[in-house]
């Protein structure tokens, strides 16, 4: 997919998420104030953070679909992660500070029976955030975003985090006043969680790490099976948001010429970006059988 045709369809799922969830947050808050649900005000800025993580993802994806330049011969992709990665960081800091305020509430005995006005709320926050998420998600997966992918997540845990406020509020009104700040700080627990989930996620693509093993399994299938090769040695892959690159070792017969062994390496390169369309470059490296047998 055409990095410019991405930054639009992001664009429009991002813009669709922001002016839903600026909806929701304004109203959550107001409404968990005025009729005293803490885990409804929790739940509320659970929801302003995801406002800034959809501009996070937007902007991130926005520098990432550059071309690559004589400062980032790579592209800019891994500008995806690094959105990510401050998405992640936003979660944390945003569960920590309800989970402080919401300890707080409880030590000090400030507990009120939430108004009804809260349940109605809880139940049409998980019902847009769950449509939400589906609707991310799909498209994050389809043109291979990492950074939409957890924006999607950060939705579920939204709609997760409403199911929460719905339970503690209802179970208030029921005559246990203590289980709506308990289900607030339930709520800024499962942030803290999915923040630390999605951090460690993104830390892991920017230090390089496999991003798939069963795709690097079926890679070297691939170059296996191909004229010529005897076998395939070492084999890496690195991620730059939605694009890979490969880097891998080709054993030949010692009796190939250098142009036989270039076209081998050429096949090798084509066959791959053939089959997996995500991956932006193949690099080949040749070696004859017996210098591979002496390594």
């Amino acid at each position: 997919m055409e990095y410019g045709n991405r930054y639009d369809i992001s664009k429009k799922v991002s813009f669709i998420g922001l002016f839903l969830n600026v909806i929701l947050s304004v109203i959550k808050v107001i409404v968990g104030f005025l009729f005293k649900s803490k885990a409804l005000v929790a739940d509320g800025f659970h929801s302003i953070s995801d406002v800034a993580s959809t501009a996070i993802v937007l902007f991130s994806i926005k520098i990432s679909q550059q071309p690559p330049d004589e400062e980032h011969p790579y592209g800019h992709g891994k500008a995806e992660s690094i959105g990510t990665k401050l998405l992640g960081i936003i979660l944390i800091m945003t569960g920590f500070a309800l989970a402080k305020s919401t300890v707080n509430n409880i030590i000090s005995a400030r507990i009120d029976i939430p108004g009804q006005q809260v349940l109605w709320v809880a139940i049409i926050s998980i019902v847009v955030k769950e449509l939400l998420y589906q609707y991310t998600v799909r498209i994050g997966k389809k043109i291979e975003s990492k950074a939409l992918i957890a924006d999607a997540h950060h939705h579920r845990s939204d709609a997760i985090s409403s199911i929460a406020a719905l339970i503690g509020a209802a179970g208030a009104r029921m005559g246990y006043p203590i289980l709506d700040p308990i289900a607030g700080l339930i709520v800024a627990i499962f942030i803290i969680k999915v923040g630390f989930e999605i951090l460690l996620d993104a830390i892991d693509e920017l230090m390089d790490a496999v991003p798939s093993q069963g795709k690097m399994q079926r890679i070297k299938k691939q170059v296996s099976d191909l004229e010529n090769v005897i076998k395939v040695g070492d084999i890496k892959l690195r991620a730059y948001g939605p694009r890979l690159f490969v880097d891998l070792a080709v054993v030949v017969p010692d009796d190939l010429t250098v142009v036989e062994g270039h076209q081998v390496s050429v096949k090798v390169q084509d066959e791959i970006k053939k089959v997996h369309p995500s991956v932006k470059e193949v690099l080949v490296h040749i070696d004859p059988e017996s210098v591979s047998e002496d390594k």
